[in-house]
C-alpha cells in the first residue's frame, strides 16, 4: 500500500484556500504518486490554533461546510485522512477535534482527541472535550480508540498527544484512557498514524523521531507522523513529518520548514531519508519561516527596521531580507547627538551586503525640540533615562509614519535578555508588529550571527554581517560612551541566571544555593518582576523555546516579590 504524507501550511480561517490546498496534493498524490492513502496534518481543514475563533458558531458552519464539499470532490477511490472540528453531541457546547478518514465521496472513519492540551500556549480544554467517553455513555461514533481495514492494513488513529504518552514523555497529564498507543496496539494494529501541529522548539525533532522509534519498535508496527508546517501569529511549526518502520528505524522524511509531498510504499519503504541540519540552522529557519508567514497571512508584502549599528537590529535585518527579499525591506539608521560613527558606517555596509534599501533620517533636530518643548516642565533636573528614551520614541514615531504610509510592516529587534530585564522603550525600540528574535537570549543572537558569517564567508568567502557589529560592545547609545553592562550584568552571565529562572521555575534561593553571587540574582529577579508590564505591551515574539515571553506565560503584574 502506498500512504502519502502530505505537510502543509494552512491558514487559520481560509477555509476556501484549504480546501483547495488539500484537493491540489490529493489529486497531484493520486495522479502523479498512485496513491492509496493520503494523510494531512491535525485540525489541517480550519488551521492551528484557531483559539477563540472556536467559539464562533460560523467557524465551526464554514468548517463543516468545507469537509462537506471535500467529500464531493476528493478522488472517489483515494482513501483521504484529514483534520477538522465538529460539535459535541454530548456537551452540545463544546467541540471535538476530529481526524477523518474520507472514501468513495463519505466519512468512512472518524477519530476523535482524547488528551486535550492545557498547557502554555494551548488552552484547548476551553473549546474542546476529550474523545474519552466512559463505557455505557451514550458515545459517539468516534469516541474512545477505534481501528480502521484499508488494503489489509489495521490502522489506528492517535491525534498529536494521545501518541506522546507519559510512558514516552513523562507527561502526566493523561485522561482516563491511560495510554492510547497501548490500546491501539492491543487492537492489533500493523499502522499507527499521528497527525499533529507540533510547534518548532529547538532540538525537539530528533525527540519526536525518538519516541515514535521507540513505539515502532516496540510494537512491531508502523508509525507515520503528519505534522503541520509554516507559522501562525508566535508559534512555528516546521514539519519534518516521518514514517518509522517495525524495527524503529526512520524511512521516509519531509523537508523542514516548508510543504511537502512524501510516500512510503509498504512494506517495501524507504524514498527518503532526513536530511541533516544543526541547531542553529534550525533555528535560523524557524525565524525566516515565522517572519514569511506573518507577513503573508497578515497581508504585508514589504517590512522594514531600524538598523542602529547593533547585532541584535543586524540579525534582524538579515532574517528579513531572507523572508521577504531585499527588495521589500528597507532599512532605516536614526543617528542623535550619541550615535557612534562606527555604528553609522557599520550599518551602511550591512545593508550593503544584504542589497536591501537603507535610509538615513538623523533625528538631532526633533530631539533639541521635545527637550526645548519640556524645558520647564523637567524643571532643569540632570539629564536621566527620559531624555534617553525620547531618542528612542522620536524613532518609534518615524517608523510608525513610515508603516502606515506604505503599509510595511514593522519589525521589533529586541532579545530574550532585554525583555526579562526591561532594558527597552515602550512606544520607542519596542515599537512593532512582530519580535522575531524575542525568544533569543544575546548569547544566542552572538552564536547565530557567528554561524551566519562563518557560513557567508565559506560559500562567498565574505562575512555578511560586519564584524566590527559582532565585536563591539553592545550599547543603545542614548549617552555618551554607554553600554549595556553599565545597566546589566555581563550576558554570559544573566542568561544563565535567567535560563534557571524561566525555564527551570528555579526560585532565588534555589539560584543561590547553586553557587550564583545573592546580591545578583535578587538583583536580577527583582528588575524581571518588575518589568513584566512592559513585556505586555511589547510585540509577540516567534516561539522558538520550551517558554517564551507571551500568552504562553500568565504572570500577574500587581504583586509582591515574595521570592526575595
Amino acid at each position: 500500500m502506498r500512504i502519502v504524507i502530505a505537510q502543509i501550511n494552512p491558514t487559520i480561517g481560509d477555509f476556501p484556500g484549504n480546501q483547495k490546498k488539500i484537493l491540489d496534493f490529493a489529486w497531484k498524490a493520486k495522479n502523479e504518486d498512485q496513491a492509496d492513502l493520503i494523510l494531512f496534518p491535525e485540525l489541517s481543514l480550519c488551521g492551528y490554533p484557531p483559539g477563540d475563533l472556536l467559539e464562533q458558531d460560523q467557524f465551526t458552519g464554514e468548517n463543516i461546510k468545507a469537509l462537506r464539499s471535500l467529500m464531493e470532490f476528493l478522488p472517489e477511490d483515494l482513501a483521504t485522512g484529514l483534520g477538522y472540528v465538529k460539535r459535541s453531541p454530548r456537551s452540545g457546547d463544546k467541540l471535538l477535534n476530529a481526524y477523518g478518514v474520507i472514501y468513495g465521496h463519505e466519512i468512512i472513519y472518524e477519530q476523535f482527541k482524547i488528551t486535550i492540551p492545557n498547557h502554555d500556549y494551548f488552552d484547548q480544554g476551553k473549546y474542546f472535550e476529550s474523545g474519552y467517553y466512559p463505557a455505557g455513555s451514550n458515545a459517539p461514533a468516534g469516541s474512545g480508540l477505534n481501528v480502521f481495514e484499508y488494503q489489509g492494513e489495521r490502522i489506528g488513529i492517535a491525534i498529536n498527544e494521545d501518541a506522546w504518552t507519559d510512558n514516552y514523555t513523562g507527561q502526566k497529564n493523561r485522561p482516563a484512557v491511560n495510554n492510547p498507543v497501548k490500546d491501539l496496539a492491543g487492537k492489533n494494529i500493523s499502522i499507527l498514524c499521528v497527525p499533529a501541529a507540533v510547534p518548532f522548539v529547538t532540538d525537539t525533532y530528533q525527540n519526536r523521531l525518538q519516541i515514535a522509534s521507540q513505539i515502532s519498535s516496540e510494537f512491531k508496527i508502523t508509525v507515520i507522523h503528519i505534522n503541520m508546517t509554516g507559522a501562525n501569529d508566535s508559534l512555528v511549526f516546521d514539519g519534518r513529518s516521518f514514517a518509522t518502520d517495525p524495527s524503529g528505524k526512520c524511512i521516509v522524511n519531509a523537508k523542514a520548514f516548508e510543504e511537502d509531498l512524501v510516500f512510503a510504499d509498504l512494506p517495501d519503504q524507504g524514498k527518503r531519508s532526513a536530511a541533516q541540519t544543526d541547531s542553529f540552522d534550525e533555528l535560523e529557519q524557524a525565524l525566516v519561516l515565522g517572519i514569511r508567514d506573518y507577513m503573508k497571512k497578515c497581508g504585508f508584502k514589504k517590512t522594514h527596521l531600524g538598523l542602529s549599528g547593533g547585532i541584535d537590529s543586524a540579525l534582524v535585518a538579515y532574517l528579513a531580507v531572507r523572508a521577504a527579499g531585499p527588495e521589500n525591506v528597507v532599512c532605516f539608521n536614526m543617528p542623535s547627538r550619541f550615535s557612534s560613527k562606527g555604528s553609522k558606517d557599520d550599518s551602511r555596509e550591512l545593508a550593503g551586503n544584504l542589497g536591501c534599501r537603507y535610509e538615513v533620517l538623523p533625528i538631532e533636530s526633533i530631539y533639541s525640540a521635545c527637550l526645548s518643548v519640556l524645558d520647564d516642565v523637567f524643571e532643569k533636573r540632570p539629564f536621566d533615562t527620559a531624555e534617553e528614551n525620547l531618542q528612542a520614541r522620536i524613532r518609534g514615531l518615524l517608523w510608525m509614519g513610515y508603516a502606515n504610509k506604505f503599509n510595511s510592516m514593522l519589525l521589533t529587534a529586541g532579545n530574550k535578555s532585554e525583555l526579562a530585564m526591561g532594558y527597552c522603550t515602550l512606544y520607542g525600540d519596542t515599537n512593532g508588529a512582530l519580535a522575531p528574535i524575542g525568544d533569543l537570549f544575546k548569547t544566542q543572537v552572538i552564536s547565530l550571527c557567528k554561524g551566519i558569517n562563518e557560513r557567508s564567508e565559506k560559500a562567498a568567502g565574505k562575512k555578511i554581517i560586519p564584524q566590527a557589529i559582532i565585536e563591539k560592545a553592545p550599547s543603545a547609545e542614548l549617552r555618551p560612551n554607554q553600554t549595556d553592562q553599565d545597566s546589566l550584568p555581563p550576558y554570559e552571565v544573566l542568561d544563565e541566571i535567567l535560563k534557571l529562572i524561566i525555564y527551570e521555575n528555579k526560585s532565588p534561593p534555589e539560584i543561590i544555593k547553586m553557587g550564583r553571587d545573592a546580591e545578583l540574582v535578587r538583583r536580577i529577579y527583582r528588575t524581571m518582576v518588575r518589568s513584566e508590564w512592559k513585556r505586555r505591551q511589547t510585540p509577540q515574539v516567534l516561539k522558538v523555546s520550551v517558554r517564551p515571553f507571551g500568552a504562553g506565560r500568565n504572570i500577574p503584574l500587581a504583586r509582591a516579590i515574595y521570592e526575595i
